[in-house]
């Protein structure tokens, strides 16, 4: 039998939340609603709408892409980066804050996965290899998607793995199109590790491999991250824009012949080229 207390708890109305008369009143399309839209909140995400998530822009920059004379934007960038939205360089320069950067990135990547994932279809139906693609999230290189061949005997990928950027053909292609700088950040973050015989840990010697790799267009992975497996991959590169993502293409080395690895490389590079095509800003 319920308690006094139950009873009286069941016996309560539903709590009747009270709608302001204004909101009633306006409704999306109403012209009203323009005397509630704060401008200086609007000239501010315009001025963060102009970021791309990698390249920082100076003032005049930011000005021409939003049409806000430089003395009003200053003050916006300069409460935005009070605020932890933007950081300022030495050289005056402007760059969205991490807590923004990386949120940008992730919707970035899963937009180009969509745009990715037919020719990654396309990819494993024709050669029943694993295919995958990578993407770039600041200085670690992470795999955003992957099919895997039928075959019992195959190589796989874990979407969210972190590559290494020395010995796993997606992340030497990502890395060898970046300013040395950065490229120098990423290999000192990972580090050199040793992954089998054939893992390249001489710093001279994978950056001789980088060169080659921005003349070729292609990486390689042969038994470098895993003894048994070889893996192709070319960067999806847009022109004008840093280099952030690449498709692969993996087999065991039992199933590789040179004829094969010709169809492979040729077929990787093209796919990527259609992957750029589709993406287009996405990238």
């Amino acid at each position: 039998m319920p308690s006094k207390t139950e009873s009286r708890s069941a016996q309560k109305k539903p709590i009747r939340r009270r709608i302001p008369k204004w909101a009633l009143q306006s409704t999306p399309d109403s012209a009203s609603n323009e005397q509630y839209y704060l401008r200086s909140i609007g000239r501010a995400l315009n001025a963060l709408d102009c970021f791309d998530g990698k390249s920082a822009l100076a003032l005049k920059d930011i000005s021409a892409g939003t049409g806000m004379p430089e003395s009003t934007l200053f003050r916006v960038l300069l409460t935005l980066e009070k605020h932890g939205y933007l950081e300022q360089a030495v050289d005056g320069t402007y760059q969205l804050a991490p807590k923004l950067r990386f949120g940008w990135l992730i919707e970035r990547g899963n937009r180009l996965r969509e745009k990715a994932r037919p020719e990654l279809e396309r990819l494993a139906h024709e050669f029943n290899e694993t295919a995958s693609l990578a993407y770039l999230h600041d200085d670690r290189i992470h795999v955003l998607d992957s099919i895997e061949s039928f075959h019992e005997i195959r190589m796989s990928n874990r979407i969210g793995r972190v590559l290494p950027p020395h010995c796993s053909a997606m992340g030497k292609a990502i890395t060898a199109f970046q300013e040395r700088e950065l490229a120098d950040r990423m290999v000192e973050v990972y580090g050199l590790f040793r992954r089998t015989e054939h893992t390249i840990t001489d710093r001279g010697r994978l950056f001789q491999e980088f060169d080659q790799i921005r003349k070729t267009g292609i990486a390689c992975d042969r038994e470098e991250s895993v003894l048994g497996g070889i893996c192709f991959s070319a960067v999806i590169r847009s022109t004008g824009k840093p280099v952030a993502a690449a498709l692969s293409l993996s087999t065991p080395v039992i199933r590789m012949t040179p004829e094969r690895e010709e169809r492979t490389r040729a077929a990787v590079f093209e796919a990527a080229a259609r992957v750029a095509l589709a993406a287009g800003e996405d990238i």
